[in-house]
């Protein structure tokens, strides 16, 4: 099942993220296989400001779990954490439905 895991940076912590974001790459590489896409989110000015990941998992508390263990997460970095449930109906310009 899919999910979308949508975190908030805290203010001002840009240098928070980029001295994580290797922990971080490497931790989304254990879950390479179960991740659709995923990436920052980024602010008017261009700076990241947050993330986005959109994960196949078996359902919430899998999905849960993924975004605890973030390094990003173990850091302090979010303000706060979304996780949904996503039905995807469109794919690279093609219905799925």
């Amino acid at each position: 099942m899919l999910f979308i895991v949508m975190c908030t940076d805290k203010p001002s912590s840009l240098e928070m993220r980029i001295a994580v974001r290797s922990q971080h790459l490497a931790y989304l590489k254990t879950y390479e296989k179960q991740i659709k896409i995923a990436g920052p989110l980024l602010n008017n000015d261009g700076k990241s400001c947050g993330s986005l990941i959109i994960l196949n998992v078996e359902d919430c508390a899998a999905a849960e779990g993924f975004a605890i263990s973030d390094p990003y997460a173990k850091a302090g970095l979010f303000e706060s954490v979304v996780i949904r449930a996503f039905k995807e109906v469109c794919s690279e310009g093609h219905m799925l439905m």
